[in-house]
């Protein structure tokens, strides 16, 4: 009687051994294996600034799922208001897409919307790929008119199905003139928010803004009011607010910065793209979490590296970056670089551009010369 308890009680002892060997790695492994967060990326700028071009650094990654500048639908849609009364509506858009919830554009667009409704969904490869669209493998690097040919015609549906198989989502968005706004974001717990502050020199901004001006007349009143961007003085207005947000957006997010930004804020120089491109973009991947394949450092370089003089605004295609980022010094008189720089200094002492005192100085500058003396 006694033997035959203790056999039994082997027994219970070598069952339970079994279970706590067998199941108990099971369930740590599979708390191990699941999916990570997905890592969110905000490239905050201003238009004309080679936004649109770092943009595609991220698009063309087989990591990224990426939109450019969904809240173009607010300001298309409620354009009587200003860029600080729309600054909610664009910051739960961008939360919302970040989420990869897109119900949120159910009050900017159609009921009857489809994929190719959706502000330049061409230029997002996640959006040219499966499962967005068929025709092209992920990793694939996309040109924009190759998908507007081919990936048109699928429902919206797919945009918030794509964005949900992505460990990384990025946002291009200039449409923030605070950091401020953000720090509900930057403070969410369903968000990992890293925030990518994309500045060009000013008088490049303002050369491209003129050769752009009727694309851009909605934006600019609803940046700087309407009557303010009348007249001769209207562009230059315009350019003082957009000037001062970099100003405030730099300092709140590196000067001043709070606890639960440390990290997660990087500034970059259109220039510096383009002196160093595979520098730069290794960097900002680094910054991303994000690995830099040898096909992404191929195309790096040779979108940056080619003939081109971007004549077609908006459009990204190989160019020879650096003559680009340079043809205001040849285009844009110097009375008008003088208004610029006055209303524009503060920007440019702070992110380290040199001013130009005379019409000699400004053809003979070479890029290097460009930045100030403290300037990295």
């Amino acid at each position: 009687m006694v033997k035959s308890r203790r056999v039994q009680v082997l027994l219970i002892l070598v069952v339970l051994s079994f279970l706590l060997i067998h199941f108990l790695p099971c369930s740590n492994n599979a708390h191990m294996e699941e999916k990570p967060s997905p890592v969110h990326i905000l490239i905050l700028s201003s238009w004309r600034s080679g936004s649109s071009f770092t943009g595609q650094i991220f698009s063309q990654h087989p990591s990224v799922f990426y939109l450019m500048e969904p809240a173009w639908h607010v300001w298309v849609t409620m354009y009587q208001n200003s860029a600080k009364v729309l600054h909610m509506a664009v910051r739960d858009l961008v939360r919302s897409v970040f989420l990869c919830d897109m119900s949120v554009f159910d009050a900017y667009m159609s009921s009857q919307k489809k994929k190719s409704d959706l502000f330049q969904w061409e230029t997002s490869r996640a959006l040219c790929s499966p499962p967005a669209c068929d025709s092209f493998s992920r990793s694939d690097i996309i040109t924009a008119g190759n998908c507007k040919t081919i990936c048109g015609k699928y429902p919206f549906s797919k945009v918030e199905e794509a964005c949900k198989t992505y460990s990384h989502v990025a946002i291009k968005e200039v449409r923030f003139f605070d950091l401020k706004v953000l720090y509900p974001l930057l403070t969410d717990p369903s968000l990992n928010l890293k925030i990518i502050h994309l500045v060009r020199d000013p008088r490049a901004v303002f050369r491209s803004r003129e050769n752009t001006m009727a694309d851009l007349k909605r934006d600019s009143n609803i940046v700087a009011g309407s009557q303010e961007t009348k007249g001769e003085m209207g562009p230059y207005n315009t350019m003082q607010v957009i000037c001062k947000s970099h100003v405030e957006i730099y300092k709140a997010g590196s000067q001043a910065a709070p606890s639960f930004l440390k990290g997660r804020y990087l500034l970059v120089r259109y220039e510096d793209i383009v002196r160093d491109p595979l520098a730069r973009a290794a960097q900002m991947y680094r910054f991303a979490e994000l690995h830099f394949t040898p096909e992404l450092q191929k195309w790096v370089h040779n979108i940056t590296h080619g003939k081109g003089h971007g004549a077609q605004a908006f459009e990204i295609g190989s160019r020879d970056a650096v003559r680009v980022s340079q043809a205001w010094r040849k285009t844009l008189p110097f009375q008008k670089i003088e208004k610029l720089q006055n209303v524009c200094k503060d920007a440019m002492d702070l992110l380290g551009y040199r001013l130009v005192q005379s019409e000699e100085e400004q053809k003979n500058m070479s890029l290097d010369l460009l930045f100030a003396q403290n300037s990295s």
